[in-house]
């Protein structure tokens, strides 16, 4: 899965875990995969995926607890929908649009304001 990007192993794997934590894949458990099971996904070594645990804990989205595994924190899907540059242009189009039909009603509004 990791590619030649230009970017270091493991911040290609913390991303796609933000872009699944943002996508609300591991809320219901809260649990994130193991080291073994990133290893295996990823094709990466267990220093990588490590390292991709240890970013995710840094960004505020996980925390680890040795021997358990690393979990969630509380606000981390949407935490993680900021972070990912694809949550944020989504955000920011439901946004947009609801302005736009507020912006809407607020013109029929004054129409039949004026029109009084």
């Amino acid at each position: 899965m990791v590619d030649w990007t230009g970017k270091f192993a493991y911040q290609q794997v913390a991303d796609d875990l933000r872009r699944r934590i943002a996508g609300g894949e591991f809320t219901e458990s809260g649990q994130l995969p193991s080291l073994a099971q990133l290893q295996k996904t990823y094709e990466v070594t267990v220093t990588v995926a490590r390292a991709a645990i240890r970013q995710l804990t840094t960004d505020g989205l996980a925390v680890s607890h040795q021997g358990k595994g690393a979990f969630l924190t509380p606000d981390a899907g949407s935490a993680a929908q900021s972070a990912d540059p694809v949550g944020i242009v989504t955000e920011l189009r439901k946004q947009v649009e609801e302005l736009r039909t507020e912006l809407g009603e607020l013109r029929q509004r004054v129409a039949a304001l004026e029109g009084s």
